[in-house]
């Protein structure tokens, strides 16, 4: 099953596509500026389109300008820039200051292949993408045949001639307007939407993009139209395989939402499917003007249908409220009970997995699909044990899925299993901290197709890592998958797969999973998948193993020479409350104003920035709903009190010994009572910037100065597992996981609100901070809170060390497991620093010395420091 994923290109910040843009940088007003870009952001852009080409303005001045401010703004900077300019100097004054990877656009054959070489292989040494326009040396191409030609030609001389990366290359084949009244115009789309299928066949890992609002210019003054014939345009270019585009993101319907008339109208358009297509559209779209909604009203027609199409209807839609009723009435209909869901039940699942392929529905519905299935079935079950048939339809395969031992995040392991379910797997869930041996024997005795692991925490990857060797041990011949937030294709290629040869395949996300199941299902299929993964893997090796243009690592007594020097004038006061301080029961209707809701949304595979997200043109009703959901739930978790949250926190005496910190019994500050082990940066750093260790923000002994450390530990996830169970029994896992993915959010905002009270209130060295939820969530504050076993401190056991400190298990109940993950999992604990110069940062690798000379400060074997660290510093 093919991933559809949709790249949106945001265009706004472009000063020849954008007055408001273009007026902003003219007048010199680069900060609100800014603001456009965040707009672009928050409505959903997964790349922004920065041009200043503009006959007023210094544009290469401009661009670095900007850029350089850019940087500096995290919650625009996390997108990808795509340098827009037909000016080579500005191009490369922009590469110059991008952090990570960037996009150029564009360049063209235009002035002939010793130009397009030259500027080629210039983006190739700054290591950009490339945006490749469908133009030569006789024009633009128009025609499918020319837009092919050119890409091909393009394609050839890039990857062969100069070995650039393919998966780097972008084509534009040109969209331009359809239904103008002129003959020559109308299979303008046909011609991008054929090209585009062409060019992916004949240019293999090459994306394509284009300027989506172009096809529908004949319509402009009537948004509604434009906005049809921007879904339908695109609706058709992604199957195709077009993977990008600039569109404006106001002006695009829901391809299913559209009105049956003005979508078949469009479609006789965008299809070239009638010669009088353009007039017959021209006939109504005055219908379609007006306030700009094409929502079409929900109705109750669909109960008159036959009680096959009902059910499937049911479940497409999520509808339970019938679903009794009409699964009585087919089970009357047939001869066996067992009929009903090897047939309109499994028919209207098929339909629910092909639109979910298809990109048509999103992941809340197909869970929501999954709670009508499971009651139906549910129903239907004691007329199969009465018969003595079975429990269930044939499934096409049985999946054995866990969370690996000490590990407790289940949430995504849950969502991939209803998936499965959906598609007439049989999976069966054992749960979370399931031992390898558990784990293996079920598998045995179950005779299981397939087995997967989940993971968030990093130890987890060691264990999976154990559950690969003990298979092979053990004679298993079954493929293993393994997904989680910590796991990723490049440690599966080089630490897991090489000790199973059956096959190990990194599942990134549940959408993922039916197409990887089923090929590893299908006996056909699976010699030929196993060699494409085994093939990726092979590569994701050697560009591992390959080093990073211009990565230096500094030896550990460099990097220490070059440590971030704390400005010691500005050591926070001593806190006005020290000591343990314990809230018992939260008030978690208090926590609402302090949930980031991004997260949750991205739980549920909807991609978008919160509250933009709710309008946005592709999931934005999907997301409104949800979002209503999620806030019901929330009214029932609070109301009921089913749900608690419990915290403690400390605020303790401290100062740095090297990269060290010690926390000391009391103020004499004798007495070293606890030592936290920090990690330093080994990589040498643009612009020799200071090589961070979180021992830098705390005043040095040595200097006679008294510092404090803050910690905490928070959870709300006390009595969360048991209500999700009470609807997983219901068999309601919308509701199952909906409680788990509230609660992990209602922890992270009680750490949130907490270090405001700390800041505010029990440290006291910012009472007079005002900030909103969204300034919160970017961190806009003083001081800041990081974890072990995350980037800045990564390393697990130092968890250990927290718990001891402030007694979190005896106090509030919160607790570690073997692998240092916390139980109940709807949890956060950390750090506190006040000083306003510490930050952030990842100590990504580091070397030998540093691992060995970390391993004697804790007492550690080598091999035991190396099991706790992240992968990624080992």
């Amino acid at each position: 099953m093919q991933q559809v994923r949709f790249i949106n290109i945001g265009e706004r910040t472009n000063v020849t596509g954008s007055a408001r843009f273009k007026k902003l940088i003219l007048d010199g007003k680069y900060e609100a500026a800014l603001q456009v870009a965040r707009q672009q952001v928050e409505s959903g852009a997964q790349i922004i389109d920065i041009n200043m080409d503009e006959a007023m303005l210094d544009s290469k001045a401009a661009m670095v300008r900007y850029l350089n401010l850019l940087a500096s703004e995290p919650d625009i900077s996390r997108v990808p820039i795509m340098v827009d300019s037909s000016k080579w100097e500005v191009i490369e004054a922009a590469l110059k200051c991008i952090q990570g990877k960037a996009v150029v656009n564009s360049i063209s054959l235009k002035e002939g292949e010793a130009q397009f070489l030259h500027q080629a292989k210039l983006l190739r040494r700054y290591g950009a993408a490339v945006v490749v326009m469908a133009f030569d040396e006789v024009g633009q191409a128009d025609t499918q045949k020319r837009k092919v030609e050119i890409c091909q030609r393009a394609y050839k001389i890039l990857v062969e001639q100069i070995g650039f990366p393919p998966q780097d290359i972008i084509f534009d084949p040109n969209i331009f307007a359809v239904a103008t009244g002129i003959e020559e115009h109308n299979n303008y789309a046909v011609d991008f939407i054929e090209a585009t299928r062409e060019i992916k066949k004949l240019c293999p890992y090459a994306k394509i993009s284009g300027g989506v609002s172009n096809v529908s210019f004949s319509f402009r003054g009537n948004d509604p139209v434009r906005e049809a014939i921007h879904s339908v345009f695109l609706y058709h270019a992604i199957k195709a395989g077009m993977d990008m585009g600039i569109v404006n993101a106001g002006q695009l319907a829901v391809y299913d939402d559209i009105p049956e008339l003005l979508r078949e109208r469009v479609e006789d358009v965008i299809l070239n499917r009638r010669d009088d297509a353009t007039e017959r559209l021209l006939e109504i779209a005055a219908q379609f003007k007006g306030d700009g909604s094409v929502a079409v009203k929900e109705d109750e027609a669909w109960r008159s249908w036959p009680v096959s199409k009902r059910l499937e209807h049911a479940l497409v839609k999520g509808i339970t409220d019938f679903i009794d009723i009409d699964t009585e009435e087919a089970r009357l209909q047939v001869e066996r009970p067992l009929h009903v869901i090897e047939g309109p039940l499994m028919d209207g699942m098929n339909v629910v997995g092909d639109l979910f392929g298809e990109g048509k529905m999103f992941l809340p519905q197909v869970v929501k699909s999954a709670r009508v299935m499971k009651k139906a079935v549910a129903y239907l079950q004691p007329y199969i044990e009465l018969e003595k048939a079975g429990t269930g339809a044939r499934a096409q395969g049985k999946v054995l899925m866990a969370t690996v031992k000490g590990d407790v995040h289940d949430i995504g392991k849950n969502i991939v299993g209803v998936v499965l379910q959906c598609n007439n797997y049989e999976v069966i869930d054992l749960g979370v901290m399931v031992p390898c041996a558990t784990l293996l024997q079920k598998a045995k005795e179950l005779n299981v197709d397939i087995i997967g692991l989940s993971g968030l925490i990093t130890p987890s990857l060691d264990e999976m890592v154990h559950v690969a060797k003990e298979m092979t041990r053990l004679g298993f011949t079954i493929p293993l998958l393994i997904g989680g937030a910590t796991t990723s294709k490049a440690h599966t290629a080089i630490k897991i797969a090489p000790n199973y040869q059956h096959g190990v395949v990194y599942v990134p996300n549940a959408s993922r999973s039916v197409s990887v199941v089923q090929s590893l299902i299908s006996a056909t299929q699976k010699p030929d998948y196993l060699a494409r993964v085994n093939d990726e893997y092979r590569r994701a090796v050697e560009q591992h193993q390959r080093a990073r243009p211009g990565e230096k690592m500094l030896t550990l007594s460099e990097a220490r020479e070059n440590k971030f020097k704390l400005d010691l004038t500005k050591v926070a006061p001593a806190p006005k409350k020290p000591g343990i301080h314990i809230w018992h029961d939260v008030d978690l209707q208090r926590l609402r104003e302090f949930i980031d809701w991004t997260p949750f949304f991205l739980t549920w595979q909807l991609s978008g920035r919160y509250p933009a997200i709710l309008n946005h043109p592709e999931v934005g009703i999907e997301a409104r709903k949800l979002f209503q959901d999620a806030n019901d739930m929330l009214d029932l978790m609070i109301g009921s009190r089913k749900v608690t949250g419990r915290a403690i926190f400390g605020l303790f005496p401290a100062n740095s010994e090297g990269d060290d910190i010690i926390v000391y019994t009391d103020e004499s500050r004798s007495v070293e009572k606890h030592r936290l082990y920090n990690l330093r940066q080994q990589l040498q750093l643009r612009n020799n910037a200071p090589n961070s260790c979180l021992g830098d923000f705390v005043a040095p002994a040595a200097s006679g100065i008294a510092d404090y450390i803050g910690a905490f530990a928070v959870s709300t996830g006390f009595g969360a597992d048991e209500f999700a169970a009470e609807f997983a029994a219901a068999h309601d896992d919308y509701n199952s996981i909906m409680v788990k993915a509230l609660a992990d959010r209602l922890a992270e905002a009680l750490a949130e609100y907490l270090h405001q009270q700390v800041r505010k209130d029990y440290w006291g060295y910012a009472a007079d901070e005002t900030l909103d939820n969204e300034a919160l969530i970017r961190e806009a504050y003083q001081g800041i809170r990081p974890a072990p076993g995350y980037p800045a401190c990564p390393e697990h056991t130092e968890k250990g060390t927290l718990f001891e400190m402030l007694n979190v298990t005896p106090e509030i109940g919160l607790e570690l497991t073997e692998s240092y993950a916390m139980w109940p999992g709807a949890a956060v604990s950390g750090w506190y620093f006040a000083h306003p110069d510490s930050k952030y940062f990842a100590v990504s690798k580091i070397d030998d010395d540093q691992l060995m000379d970390y391993a004697t400060r804790k007492n550690f074997t080598k091999e035991q420091a190396q099991m706790w660290l992240a992968p990624n510093l080992r």
